[in-house]
């Protein structure tokens, strides 16, 4: 008689009739059950956020104010929408193989995430020629013929070289057509000013600045650039040296007048830069030198000396020279003031304006809707209208001489400065070549801090670099800091090393000098 499981119990079975399932069967049944309870919850999971994320974009877009189209858009012809943060108070956008600054994107309608590293570059390229004072090309080529580095390198090549890197006594334009380029890097440097302004004007307004604020920010950054200007001319002396001919006091000097010129539309601006340069041409023209004027007493030299239609131009025999008498002697000084060496003279700010001009009008066409390869076109056209017209203007009007920024020679340069701006915007905005800029670019989002420690430390640096590495560049290149020798280079470039390091470390630490 077999045993039942609860015996005397009606429909009791035995064991060997229960079918129980197996460990592994019983396992498998578990998990299958956690599985799905598993999914429900992360089904939930997910529809509860994407309840609460469009009830959080619903609740952002009502408290978000509608964007209004920028009055600079509207008195801007050639600015769409689409406003780039590309302006020179904003932050570089990311490069290969560094880590940027991170700041917030300038509150601009659809504002772009691609910066025109073209402009960084530029100024960089501008701020390394001046910082590294031409890499001493033009001081090694002025060393005598007895000096032994002669015995090394061929002087004729180097001293035809040198030229490339010298300001012309007088006369800017030669063969011609041809300038130098040293004469080119202070257009350059105020014109690039002039680029960048419709980018910090769109910026500021767009970010709900006062016109009163934005007034005082243009007008307290000229007088700190005219203040910055005579302090480094007074660098060297024991009193305060008030001359404005640096080209910091330049740009602060016309700097507010051509701040309230942006609003204006790009036709009434063209207007503005002719009005300028006619106006500034009539001014030479109507002074009449004196009869028995001593050249020789304000260093004019026989070929700074122009005669006919072309005499008012001469060096230190003009009307703005008498301005500078009058002027700078009324200021504090030790010593009177009779001419300036150079033949510089302050009312140079008057035809730069032009310059900076010519600059918002490049602006201004950059972060405009134009199709980026119809804006190279339209630089390369304006290039050569400009160049063309300074040509002109050479040839009938007046001479092309920047020491006192003639007419023709701000048409003149301008075609070159131009016509750099689009190579760079062709090099690294239209071709893949973005990483080539990234050592321009650190130094180009530092240019102000660039040009002053190159005004001020470039010689105490080089200095310190001989004191501790000198043995070192020795015996890689003999005579490395000897004057007569490889001096007149190494010196330069290694002061230059280091301040890119600086930038570079500035950089990183995303720290910026602006004023």
């Amino acid at each position: 008689m077999s045993r039942r499981v609860g015996q005397g119990v009606p429909g009791s079975l035995t064991l060997s009739e229960l079918r129980v399932p197996s460990p592994h069967r019983m396992l498998e049944s578990v998990g299958t059950v956690l599985r799905c309870r598993v999914a429900i919850v992360i089904i939930r999971i997910l529809d509860h956020r994407s309840v609460l994320q469009t009830r959080f974009a619903k609740l952002k877009k009502a408290a978000r104010p509608p964007v209004p189209v920028l009055p600079l858009q509207r008195k801007f012809p050639l600015m769409s929408s689409t406003v780039k943060n590309a302006s020179s108070d904003s932050l570089m956008s990311r490069l290969p193989g560094s880590q940027p600054p991170k700041t917030p994107a300038a509150p601009v309608a659809a504002a772009s995430s691609r910066r025109l590293v073209s402009l960084d570059a530029y100024r960089g390229f501008i701020m390394l020629l001046l910082a590294a004072n031409g890499f001493g090309i033009a001081r090694l080529a002025s060393l005598p013929e007895s000096a032994p580095i002669w015995n090394i390198l061929d002087r004729g090549i180097w001293t035809n070289l040198g030229w490339y890197f010298h300001h012309p006594e007088w006369i800017s334009q030669f063969h011609r057509y041809g300038v130098s380029p040293w004469d080119l890097i202070q257009p350059a440097f105020m014109f690039m000013v002039g680029v960048a302004m419709p980018f910090s004007f769109a910026r500021r307004e767009s970010s709900g600045q006062s016109d009163f604020s934005r007034h005082m920010h243009a007008l307290i950054r000229a007088v700190v650039l005219v203040l910055l200007g005579v302090f480094l001319q007074s660098a060297s002396r024991d009193a305060t040296n008030w001359t404005f001919v640096n080209v910091l006091s330049q740009i602060g000097l016309g700097y507010f007048f051509v701040y309230l010129m942006l609003p204006l539309r790009w036709g009434w601006q063209v207007v503005a830069i002719g009005l300028i340069l006619i106006g500034y041409g009539l001014f030479f023209k109507v002074y009449d030198l004196p009869a028995n004027y001593d050249f020789e007493a304000v260093a004019a030299t026989p070929d700074t000396v122009f005669q006919g239609a072309w005499k008012p131009w001469s060096k230190n025999a003009n009307i703005a020279h008498q301005v500078d008498l009058r002027l700078l002697n009324a200021l504090p000084r030790d010593d009177e003031f009779l001419f300036n060496q150079g033949g510089y003279v302050t009312l140079n700010f008057i035809p730069s304006m032009a310059t900076m001009l010519l600059g918002v009008l490049c602006g201004r066409l950059l972060i405009g809707p134009t199709s980026p390869w119809r804006k190279f076109g339209i630089l390369l056209l304006m290039a050569a209208v400009t160049y063309g017209l300074g040509i002109a203007a050479g040839e009938t009007i007046c001479p092309i001489v920047k020491r006192i920024w003639t007419p023709s020679w701000t048409l003149f340069s301008g075609g070159y400065v131009i016509a750099m701006l689009a190579l760079f915007y062709l090099l690294f905005d239209l071709l893949p070549l973005r990483k080539l800029a990234f050592p321009l670019v650190v130094i180009g989002v530092n240019s102000l801090l660039m040009y002053m420690m190159g005004q001020l430390i470039r010689g105490w640096t080089a200095g310190r670099v001989e004191a501790h590495f000198g043995g070192l560049f020795e015996r890689v290149l003999p005579g490395a800091f000897d004057s007569q020798m490889w001096g007149a280079l190494v010196a330069p470039i290694s002061a230059m090393i280091v301040f890119w390091l600086i930038a570079y470390w500035l950089y990183r630490q995303r720290i910026f000098l602006r004023v």
